[in-house]
């Protein structure tokens, strides 16, 4: 079955940076257009990043400039680096894909940051 295993999240201080990764399995990574997105307390879940199968990539405004997403498709695995970071980044990274009309989500992976 799909299956995505986050990591990377950890506590870091404001205008630091952290590398999540998200390792994928269960279905044909290079395929397929991924995401992650991110929800925060008492927030909704929002996209914080799309690679498509091309290689393009879109950002939402707030952290355009600052977060890049990035696939290794030998390695089923996707990537995200966020620099500069800030107190709103805090939030539940989640990896995302489409197969069909079925979304799949990981359990996602925790980023702090606060001083």
């Amino acid at each position: 079955q799909v299956q995505f295993v986050e990591s990377g999240g950890d506590l870091v201080q404001p205008g630091g940076s952290l590398r999540l990764s998200c390792a994928a399995s269960g279905f044909t990574f290079s395929t397929n257009d991924m995401d992650w997105y991110r929800q925060a307390p008492g927030k909704q879940r929002e996209l914080v990043a799309r690679i498509t199968i091309g290689g393009s990539t879109i950002y939402p405004h707030a952290v355009k400039d600052r977060f890049t997403i990035s696939r290794e498709n030998a390695k089923n695995t996707l990537y995200l680096q966020m620099n500069s970071l800030k107190p709103e980044d805090t939030a539940v990274y989640y990896c995302h894909t489409t197969l069909g009309f079925q979304g799949y989500w990981g359990r996602g992976t925790q980023v702090t940051v606060s001083s």
